[in-house]
């Protein structure tokens, strides 16, 4: 009779706590609570789906029964609690699935099966699976039994949503964050699988597998078989890009070599080739910019071990980083990002993303530009210095040590003026549009040293439009402040405009804007001025109305009888 198939995440499952995969401080703080015989009365394992959180609940029930330990603190399998949890016929080991069991009347079932003292063994273990999916009246009929349950029970609660379980719950239970298996640990485990399988596996396509599954083992395994049965027991890097409908690595290389030479046309046949293949344009987003990312972690031999990909895979990224600089991916990871940023707004996703390939394919042309812009003009100004030096030579009377040395002197002449022969003249250069070095300095020295009256005459005649066209500027959101530049008269002196206010209130709120000001008009009229704010020394000569006290005065000036209306109907200035 033909023995019937076992998935690989059942017939692998670990039964020890050293078989366990990547949750090593868990499985060591379990061990020594057995050990010391420090055991809490309530467990809560939390964490992704897949990383062991019921198979380590099973190892430590099974192993606090057992009634003869190893040294490494394991059950031996051997006495007669291992032997009848072996065979999955223990009494004393209890599992409720909350999923499917979650009402208070399965709560209260399982209080009063909480009562019953173990037959083999000296605690009875209640594992409550998916215990998030308890309801909120049920979880209230668990509290006073999770809090002083009977001697011999002991509860493990294992959830993938730690964030909605009651705070009462959690703090009854000492916690275990499980976390997401490394992708190496995965590899190695699903080697030791093949290997007794019998199954042919490249280390790069358990590679893929293993990101695959997202830090979960259990995926990780079901991949595995399913890629297993798909390849005839012969898995390749190719068998299980085509199974698992995972975009290859190749279309990442092709497109950044792409980039780097700016060819912005196979960028986007490229994209269309995924796109054809089936692939989410979103996704291909997420991969790209996790490939710069690879790229600028592969730059340092201190982030390399960053890199989670097989041995023939990390020399393709030893490889293309050559060609990349920092720059370029810094710049390309910026503009990705601002891609999957807007992709979920965009109403044309492909055309944003191709608008992504493009800005991408511009990046090298810039720098390449900037830099050789920047070296050229580095060039020649050593050329020019050399230039110089060499015709400030001044020939010294012969000397024994001259007559020993002016052959070597004049081989090194001769070789410095065939390398400047060779490069094209100043003159030709000025006219390309580079700069001598005192073109340079004389430009540097321009921008840096401030215009004065004798570069640029200003008059007031010009600055009075400039002064109401900033005015205008904050008119309806300052319209005070705007009247009072518009209507008072300034003086021009040596580099300064003076404006003479007549109160103290309006001094005030112009020092406020006073900088803005300044620069608008140095900007506008490309000067140096400097602005000042003062109150007038005689108001009366040029005082205008301005809060409502001095328009009433200006009104009584103009009318007397104003006064006597005010008195007369009892009125006064809000």
């Amino acid at each position: 009779m033909e023995e019937s198939f076992i998935v690989s995440a059942r017939k692998y499952r670990p039964a020890t706590f050293e078989s366990v995969v990547g949750q090593k401080s868990i499985t060591t703080t379990l061990k020594n609570a057995i050990k010391t015989k420090q055991l809490a009365h309530a467990y809560l394992f939390c964490g992704p789906r897949g990383v062991g959180k019921t198979t380590c609940a099973r190892i430590f029930a099974k192993t606090i029964n057992c009634q003869n330990l190893t040294e490494e603190v394991e059950a031996c399998n051997e006495c007669q609690s291992c032997k009848a949890f072996n065979t999955g016929r223990s009494l004393n080991i209890h599992e409720l699935d909350a999923a499917s069991n979650n009402s208070v009347d399965d709560i209260r079932k399982l209080i009063d099966q909480v009562r019953i003292p173990p037959q083999i063994g000296k605690y009875s273990l209640y594992i409550i699976d998916e215990v998030h999916m308890l309801s909120t009246q049920a979880f209230n009929a668990f509290l006073k039994t999770l809090e002083e349950p009977p001697e011999h029970a002991i509860f493990i609660l294992a959830t993938t949503e730690k964030h909605k379980i009651l705070p009462t719950i959690l703090s009854r239970c000492q916690i275990f964050d499980f976390n997401r298996i490394q992708v190496t640990d995965i590899v190695d485990h699903l080697l030791y699988i093949s290997k007794k399988e019998g199954i042919e596996a490249d280390a790069d396509a358990l590679n893929i597998i293993a990101q695959k599954a997202d830090g979960g083992l259990r995926d990780a395994l079901s991949f595995f078989d399913q890629i297993a049965s798909f390849s005839d027991k012969k898995i390749t890097y190719e068998k299980v890009i085509q199974s698992l409908n995972v975009l290859d690595y190749d279309y990442y290389f092709k497109l950044t070599d792409a980039f780097i030479t700016g060819d912005y046309l196979s960028s986007l046949i490229i994209f269309n080739d995924i796109l054809n293949n089936g692939f989410d344009a979103q996704n291909f987003i997420v991969g790209i910019s996790s490939h710069f990312r690879d790229l600028l972690v592969v730059k340092d031999a201190k982030t390399i071990e960053l890199l989670d990909v097989g041995h023939s895979i990390k020399e393709k990224y030893l490889e293309q980083t050559k060609k990349s600089s920092i720059e370029f991916l810094l710049n390309a990871l910026n503009v990705v990002s601002q891609a999957d940023v807007d992709y979920r707004m965009a109403k044309n996703k492909r055309l944003l993303v191709e608008i992504m390939l493009l800005k991408i394919s511009q990046i090298t042309g810039e720098l390449q530009k900037k830099y050789y812009t920047n070296s050229n003009t580095q060039i020649f100004k050593n050329i020019l210095t050399k230039e110089k030096q060499n015709t400030s030579i001044v020939k010294e009377p012969k000397n024994k040590y001259n007559d020993n040395n002016s052959n070597i002197e004049n081989n090194q002449n001769q070789k410095i003026n065939e390398v400047v022969s060779a490069l094209p003249s100043v003159n030709s250069l000025m006219n390309k549009g580079f700069k001598t070095e005192e073109k340079i300095n004389e430009t540097k020295e321009n921008k840096e040293k401030p215009k004065t009256f004798g570069d640029n005459i200003v008059t007031k005649e010009q600055i009075k439009p400039v002064l109401i066209e900033f005015a205008n500027t904050f008119k309806n959101d300052k319209p005070r402040v705007a009247s009072t530049l518009i209507s008072y008269d300034f003086e021009l002196k040596i580099q300064t405009i003076v404006l003479k206010l007549s109160n103290e209130t309006q001094k005030s709120e112009i020092v406020k804007i006073s900088k803005e000001l300044l620069a608008y008009i140095n900007q506008k009229l490309e000067s140096n001025l400097k602005f000042e704010v003062e109150l007038s020394e005689n108001p009366q000569v040029d005082k205008k109305p301005y809060t409502k006290e001095e328009k009433y005065e200006y009104l009584k000036e103009k009318n007397p009888d104003i006064e006597n209306l005010k008195k007369q109907f009892k009125l006064f200035i809000d």
